[in-house]
């Protein structure tokens, strides 16, 4: 499924089934939200996830956890650089008008809301996105670069569901940092089941 520059698309996923975002043409970011199918009260936790793996960045092998502790995907395959990031919120309104841009540009939050409202659902707050290919390290004083992301085209990052989960991924609009390059593009997101030949084997 294509996710256009700029836009958010969702999927749902079942448990022990695998969803890949695929950076298409490199050096674009995807803020990943991810949902207890029926409970979207229940959500991936990047705060509750760091406490989990004693750890500030993704990496494979480990699981996400909700904000009850629950294992929601597990990180099994990674072909980029594998620079993500789990510290940085979701663009919104508020964040486009504090850097001096126009009312109306696109926005991370606003691309999670309307995904959401086609399936049906609301939710009252923006969770903390897991930013896959979204390059933000940490100095040794604490300080936050905001670095343009190095994945390349065709690189893809997997994850197996461990619930039923509703996906959500924004191809982040952010043009004011650099982060993208100053220029949004495509990603795309694939579903895989056991049975296909592009499955990943734990």
């Amino acid at each position: 499924m294509p996710v256009p520059a700029r836009e958010g698309r969702a999927v749902t996923v079942a448990a022990g089934h695998q969803v890949r975002v695929v950076d298409l043409h490199g050096g674009q970011v995807g803020d990943l939200f991810a949902f207890a199918a029926g409970d979207v009260k229940e959500r991936l936790s990047a705060s509750h996830t760091r406490s989990h793996t004693s750890s500030l960045f993704p990496a494979v092998g480990e699981s996400f956890v909700t904000n009850r502790r629950r294992p929601i995907l597990t990180l099994v395959s990674d072909t980029s650089p594998g620079r993500h990031d789990m510290l940085i919120a979701a663009c919104d309104p508020a964040r486009y008008a504090a850097l001096g841009e126009a009312q109306g540009h696109a926005s991370c939050a606003e691309n999670l809301d309307r995904c959401l409202a086609e399936l049906g659902l609301t939710i009252d707050d923006t969770p903390q996105p897991v930013n896959v290919f979204m390059r933000i390290p940490v100095d040794g004083s604490g300080r936050l670069s905001w670095l343009a992301a190095t994945s390349r085209p065709g690189d893809a990052i997997t994850f197996q569901a461990e619930m039923d989960c509703v996906v959500v991924v924004s191809a982040c609009p952010q043009d004011v940092v650099g982060i993208n390059g100053g220029r949004p593009t495509d990603l795309a997101i694939d579903l895989i089941t056991p049975h296909d030949k592009e499955w990943i084997a734990r």
